[in-house]
């Protein structure tokens, strides 16, 4: 019972995720990331790591997805279906890109899970968050760092967005905003 849910679960964040890469309203993009945001939750509870369940949900379904919302309507980004669909040449490159980088990802997860012992010693209590902390500072401190940076550009370019969106704007506009 327990592998049919992982199944289901595994199946609805990757279709979730899907969604999110092609539906062409942005709006329901968000909406399917929060679909897989659940799914992904959802197979933490099978995990029994909960707390890391519970701060899946508040912080990326809940904080994460509010503000994708709110960028979106504060960009004012429409429904996109009106827009020239892609060539041929760039959906080609697209599924390579796509399928090279699942071969890489599946290559670099087949060669840790081949060689990697136990995180911790058999028969030593601790909980799920301790142990996620321990690997994460411990064993993964330097990418852990280089995604704060990748976030921290995020933020930095959404500013710059914000601030080139408002100065387009012209003053009757601004007063509705």
């Amino acid at each position: 019972m327990e592998t049919l849910l992982y199944l289901v679960f595994g199946l609805v964040a990757l279709v979730g995720g899907v969604l999110v890469i092609v539906n062409r309203n942005p709006v329901y993009s968000a909406l399917s990331l929060v679909l897989t945001m659940f799914a992904i939750s959802a197979l933490y509870i099978l995990q029994q790591a909960y707390f890391v369940a519970a701060v899946q949900i508040v912080v990326y379904a809940g904080a994460i997805v509010v503000l994708f919302l709110f960028v979106i309507m504060l960009l004012n980004l429409g429904d996109e279906s009106d827009l020239p669909a892609s060539s041929g040449t760039r959906r080609f490159v697209g599924a390579l890109l796509g399928v090279t980088f699942a071969g890489i990802v599946g290559a670099v997860v087949w060669e840790y899970a081949s060689t990697a012992g136990p995180a911790v010693a058999a028969g030593t209590d601790i909980d799920h968050t301790k142990l996620l902390a321990r690997v994460l500072f411990q064993n993964y401190l330097l990418p852990f760092e280089v995604v704060s940076l990748v976030l921290l550009a995020a933020l930095v370019g959404v500013l710059a967005l914000i601030r080139t969106h408002g100065r387009d704007l012209d003053s009757s506009e601004a007063d509705n905003v």
